[in-house]
């Protein structure tokens, strides 16, 4: 039978040898991924929405917005 000395010092060769393995492969992961990204990049620009600066982004149909208010009194009145 080994010692208790030999026995933590194998488990923790075996530690550090795991936990090395895992750094390696995810530091090989992140590289891999950042090449594909860099070969796959697309030449053409995003298309941005031209949207008209005399309307506010914050206008809502009233009637939208009581259907919605309907809903919610109905789902909330079943409880």
């Amino acid at each position: 039978m080994t010692s208790i000395s030999e026995q933590l010092l194998d488990a923790l060769g075996v530690m550090i040898m795991g936990m090395s393995l895992v750094f390696i492969f995810l530091s090989m992961l992140i590289i891999g991924i950042n090449i594909v990204a860099r070969l796959c990049k697309s030449e053409s620009q995003p298309v941005v929405a031209n949207v008209p600066s005399s309307a506010p982004a914050s206008t809502l149909d009233p009637k939208l917005v009581a259907a919605i208010t309907s809903a919610i009194h109905q789902y909330r009145a079943k409880d």
